[in-house]
């Protein structure tokens, strides 16, 4: 919807309401397709930002409508009444015509009486009272002309009020249709502008649902391990690797999926530091209480086993954590039994045997002097409970220096016992702090860049004209979304079976568009909100991106299995 479209319109309808005015009238609205999406939503916001200025401006045309078509109403109103008072002036002439009539035919036979009065004055003897008759007879005379002007100006008012009045109900006729017209069209105009909205809304959804897909499968190519239960991690600190060029970067991400509920090295960091597993639970579940529960837990493709006996084959955390009392084992043990139960609807259902539920194992854990089975023995039963019910429990390997509720990991709806946590030690004002005090910094996902080639010392590092292929990439993609699917990563095949455009094409394509591509990365950045454990932007030779939309990008176009798989993310440069 243009703007100059309504300026029209508001200068039609001023033109309008001056014109009718009672006195005037009286008197006379993956990018790949993350790049789709970036612009479809800049598409869709520019459009409800327009249209919320056109409603604005609409409800303001209606309100003069509004006027319009009541002065439009004042208007016919007074017509009405002005044809009932040329009806009631007509009654009355008709009336006044017959007095006209009388006094017509009086006047002239007074005015020949007057004549014979006045000789009749001269020659009578009895003067006064020939007087008293004659002037008796001029007055006469004198009201039957006043009555026949006055009935002569009734005539002619009703005759002008008629001819007004007809001019008048000729001019309102095409006014009343335009009013019609203009409100029909800006109706029409807000209407087309939320049909359109709509149908960006439904394709942003189209897109999203396909870009998470793709993002999905290249994340699961890592094969990142969700809980310790997956066996040791294989995080690698590729800052002490070397690619064999320079000028590299690589892209660091704090923890690993997925992030929610007790992080299982911040639980050992705790115990380390003398936290109790009450401590250790509060720390990352709101729950009301700790409680005994017991039932059969049913492992699919095993047997039933009561909850303890079940717990004590879950293989989650290593053995040897036994700080302070084995705080972070037997907080585990808790969690353990809280998942199951929760899970499997206190027993009714069944539990999967892998770490997309909890890593069992048919014989229990016994290794390091059975401090497993103690941590169990020692917390017998117990379980978090909410509401009265056990909690799903989720936990991961690291978090990374925060937890966050579960609908902002996975979307739906949010577990009030899941809870967005700064889990460290000491205040984060920047990416060194949150490596230095998280709790779960000995974990060696803690600050990891993710994935790896097979040359370049098996690592994640990205030499400087690969970054600036991501970043033109990204700025193409801004100007022309229907390039999206041009730009996935060239080392493997298009997923939408198109052609996969080189670093030099998409170079030439953004030139072709009036874009600037660069050949170098001269300056790299990422700043972050260390309150909420997110990355924010991303300035490569001094132009901004949201970190999200850069990540986006990135995950879609960087080679091999290369990626940033979380919200808090750095840049490191060699």
């Amino acid at each position: 919807m243009r703007r100059n479209l309504f300026s029209i319109i508001a200068l039609f309808i001023l033109t309008i309401v001056v014109f009718i005015s009672p006195t005037t009238i009286w008197a006379d609205e993956l990018e790949d397709i993350n790049a789709k999406l970036s612009k479809l939503n800049e598409a869709l916001q520019g459009s409800q930002n327009a249209t919320q200025i056109n409603e604005k401006e609409l409800t303001g045309l209606n309100e003069q409508l509004k006027t319009i078509k009541a002065s439009v109403l004042a208007i016919e109103q007074g017509i009405v009444q002005k044809e009932a008072d040329i009806a009631s002036g007509e009654e009355r002439l008709i009336i006044q015509k017959a007095i006209l009539d009388k006094r017509i035919a009086s006047f002239y036979k007074l005015q020949n009486h007057a004549k014979d009065a006045v000789l009749e004055l001269m020659v009578s003897s009895d003067f006064t009272t020939s007087l008293k008759q004659y002037s008796y007879q001029q007055n006469l005379l004198n009201d039957n002309k006043r009555t026949i002007v006055r009935v002569v100006l009734l005539v002619k008012d009703i005759e002008k009020k008629k001819s007004k009045l007809e001019d008048e109900k000729k001019r309102l006729v095409p006014i009343k249709e335009e009013i019609a017209q203009k409100s029909t069209f800006l109706e029409g105009e807000v209407l087309s502008a939320k049909k359109y909205q709509q149908e960006i809304k439904n394709e942003i959804v189209r897109l999203s649902a396909r870009q998470q897909e793709i993002l999905s499968q290249r994340l699961a190519s890592l094969n990142l391990p969700q809980s310790l239960g997956a066996g040791p991690l294989y995080c690698t600190d590729d800052r002490n690797r070397n690619p064999g060029f320079g000028n590299a970067f690589a892209f660091f991400t704090f923890g690993i999926p997925h992030r929610v509920g007790m992080s299982q090295y911040g639980a050992w960091g705790r115990a380390k530091e003398g936290q109790s597993y009450e401590d250790i639970l509060h720390a990352y579940y709101n729950f009301d209480s700790i409680e005994k529960r017991d039932a059969t837990i049913n492992v699919e493709g095993y047997q039933g086993y009561s909850l303890d006996e079940y717990t004590k084959r879950i293989y989650e955390m290593p053995a040897s954590w036994t700080e302070n009392d084995s705080a972070a084992l037997k907080a585990q043990a808790i969690v353990i039994r809280s998942y199951a139960l929760a899970y499997t609807n206190n027993g009714s259902g069944s539990i999967c045997a892998t770490q997309q539920c909890q890593v069992f194992k048919p014989d229990p854990k016994t290794d390091n002097n059975n401090a497993w089975i103690n941590a169990v023995d020692a917390t017998a039963g117990l379980v978090m409970v909410q509401g009265g019910a056990p909690i799903t429990a989720w936990f991961a390997s690291t978090a990374g220096g925060y937890t966050f509720p579960n609908n902002e990991v996975w979307g739906g709806s949010r577990r009030q016992w899941t809870k967005f946590l700064k889990d460290g030690n000491g205040d984060y004002n920047s990416f060194q702090d949150v490596i230095n005090n998280a709790y779960d910094k000995e974990s060696p996902c803690m600050y990891a860049a993710q994935g790896w080639r097979n040359e370049y010392d098996k690592s994640a590092w990205l030499k400087s004209e690969e970054v600036a292929d991501i970043f033109n990439t990204l700025m193409l993609v801004k100007r022309d979304p229907s390039t999206a699917e041009n730009l996935y990563q060239v080392d493997k095949p298009n997923p939408a079976g198109k052609e996969t455009w080189s670093a030099d094409k998409v170079k030439q394509e953004l030139r072709n568009k009036d874009g600037s591509p660069i050949d170098q990365v001269s300056s790299i950045s990422v700043s972050a909100d260390f309150n909420l454990g997110r990355s924010t932007t991303v300035t490569i030779n001094g132009k901004n991106f949201s970190a999200d939309e850069f990540k986006d990008r990135f995950n879609l176009r960087a080679p091999a299995n290369i990626q940033i798989v979380g919200p808090l993310f750095n840049v490191e440069r060699r």
